[in-house]
């Protein structure tokens, strides 16, 4: 397969017109109620369980192994004027209750403390999790520690106008030291079900009393058996990269120190249609023996309904490579297909005319990620044509220096990307010099995109005043007024300065799925297919994900392959 000839990324702080990415609305309040009156649901977030082992692998001792945040909904990437919009205005508290390790492990807690206690209160909550950060835990075993103990932090919120949901840490310290086995590369396809050879190794000193499985898959995997020690997660909504199932299970019996052992069967992990390089991840950790009961019963788990999953020990010496954590990306053989579309207007000297740069994802999968296991955003080349000046740019694209030294703009198309997506670029463009049939090119990075195998419509042309004819926006046949195909590698330079062509981008428009806003004394036509309302790109019903720039603007480089 070719590989591309660009892949990693940086990120180089900007000013806030570059540095502005999609957002669903801007900075300002939305109602803290949901629109149906019932309270706004927020999500305590952290990680649910923490083991400890006494061999004294626990992670930096500076260093929280928990991170507490809120998570409301919403979008939390920042609107126009640089601030992530607020979900709730009014008084709330959290409290982290750790009582529970008593014996078993002490905890540093952040906000106020008192004993076990700690209380962290606010009067503001963003959209999103990544502006809402409470703090972190730090979990230590005391002195004279022994193992197979295990205890439990809680986290629980109130404040008016807002239902919080809580977290359970679960802690257990331990003399064993769990890894998993490293997966195999799946051999299956799209719409076919893998059977995953889940196993582990004991390498500590002593036998563990029970362990338990972790399990997830992102929104293209799905598991069809239900074991009834497991508990499952299913996330519809929120951030894409997080949408998918998350299952723990308990699964009791004494697990020796050296030895190995594997599921009984295989576990089922089924593709869906627009499945593409999915991530499957698991991992098995020590646990009590009554920890069973102790499975999430909130935070939206429910038990499985079958027969239990269970384990069995592997004979003679373990071979193959352990680690804390298996992972395996499935599957691998769909595509997708990105089409660009241009579009036409015509007008006189100094008419304002707005034309749109449409992207679309034809299917039939999702981009997850590039390539496994990074998520880099797609970036879309737009030249102007001669003559025009720009005057309003959407809020995720910026001016700067194309790839063959011309002036020009960049437009992030970030991902996950769904399988139906379908966003706007909005331009408006004053014209300053009438030129019959002026072409400006539009074009994604040139690459060879992984999965892609189609990539003859990845350019198109915006046009103004067309002569009889020769209008066409799609397609990379006839030649440009000023042809902005690459002479060298390398991709938009990172200058955020408005106005690369000479325009006034102080009032740019975000990428939206709706029309721009309507052209001064010009006409324009070939107009997009569109989704969305309100100035938000929609995808599929769900908003086109960035990857949280925040004040700082993602810029690709070139690698040789």
């Amino acid at each position: 397969m070719r590989r591309p000839v660009r892949r990693s990324i940086f990120r180089a702080g900007l000013g806030l017109v570059a540095a502005t990415v999609l957002a669903a609305g801007s900075g300002a309040a939305v109602p803290a109620l949901a629109a149906d009156g019932d309270p706004l649901p927020v999500r305590i977030t952290g990680e649910n369980h923490v083991d400890l082992s006494l061999q004294g692998d626990n992670g930096d001792p500076a260093e929280p192994q928990i991170t507490l945040r809120l998570a409301a909904p919403g979008s939390d990437e920042p609107g126009d004027d640089g601030e992530v919009p607020v979900a709730h205005q009014g008084h709330y508290r959290i409290t982290i209750d750790a009582g529970g390790l008593a014996g078993v492990a002490q905890a540093k807690l952040p906000c106020t403390t008192s004993g076990a206690t700690a209380t962290c209160e606010g009067d503001r909550i963003h959209a999103g999790e990544k502006a809402n950060v409470l703090g972190g835990i730090r979990l230590d075993i005391p002195a004279g520690g022994s193992p197979r103990r295990f205890g439990e932090i809680t986290v629980t919120g109130e404040g008016e106008g807002v239902a919080f949901a809580p977290l359970h840490i679960q802690v257990v310290v331990s003399d064993s030291r769990i890894v998993s086995h490293e997966l195999p590369a799946p051999g299956v396809g799209v719409g076919g079900i893998w059977g995953a050879p889940l196993g582990l190794r004991n390498a500590g000193r002593a036998p563990a009393d029970g362990v338990v499985l972790r399990f997830r898959g992102t929104r293209g995997l799905n598991f069809p058996d239900s074991y009834g020690n497991c508990v499952y997660r299913h996330t519809t909504d929120g951030p894409l990269q997080d949408q998918g199932t998350d299952a723990i299970c308990a699964v009791s019996g004494v697990y020796e120190a050296g030895a190995a052992y594997e599921v009984t069967e295989p576990l089922k992990v089924k593709t869906a249609a627009f499945a593409l390089n999915d991530l499957f991840t698991y991992s098995f950790a020590p646990a009590d023996a009554g920890q069973a009961k102790a499975l999430p019963k909130t935070d939206g788990y429910t038990p499985g309904t079958g027969a239990p999953l269970t384990l069995r020990k592997l004979t003679g010496t373990p071979s193959g490579v352990y680690s804390s954590k298996g992972t395996a990306w499935l599957p691998q053989d769909n595509s997708y297909d990105i089409l660009i579309t241009g579009d036409s207007a015509r007008g006189a000297v100094g008419d304002k005319v707005t034309v749109n740069v449409g992207f679309r994802n034809l299917g039939p999968a999702w981009v997850r990620g590039l390539e496994p296991p990074d998520d880099d955003p797609m970036l879309v080349y737009v030249a102007l044509p001669p003559g025009t000046t720009a005057t309003k740019i959407p809020e995720d694209c910026w001016a700067g220096r194309l790839d063959d030294g011309s002036d020009g703009y960049g437009c992030w198309a970030h991902t996950p990307v769904l399988e139906d997506a379908n966003l706007t670029f909005p331009f408006e463009l004053r014209i300053d010099k009438v030129v019959e049939n002026a072409k400006g090119r539009i074009r994604m990075q040139p690459f060879d995109y992984p999965s892609e195998p189609d990539q003859d419509n990845n350019s198109a042309w915006i046009v103004l005043n067309a002569a009889d004819g020769d209008g066409s926006t799609q397609g990379t046949t006839g030649g440009p007024s000023a042809d902005p195909s690459p002479s060298a590698p390398g991709g938009p330079s990172a200058d955020p300065s408005p106005g690369a062509s000479g325009g006034d981008t102080s009032g740019s428009t975000g990428a939206t799925g709706g029309d721009g806003p309507a052209s001064s004394g010009g006409t324009s036509g070939g107009g997009l297919a569109t989704t969305g309302a309100g100035g938000a790109v929609l995808l599929g019903g769900s908003a086109l994900l960035a990857l949280g720039l925040g004040a700082v603007l993602v810029v690709v480089r070139r690698r040789s392959a």
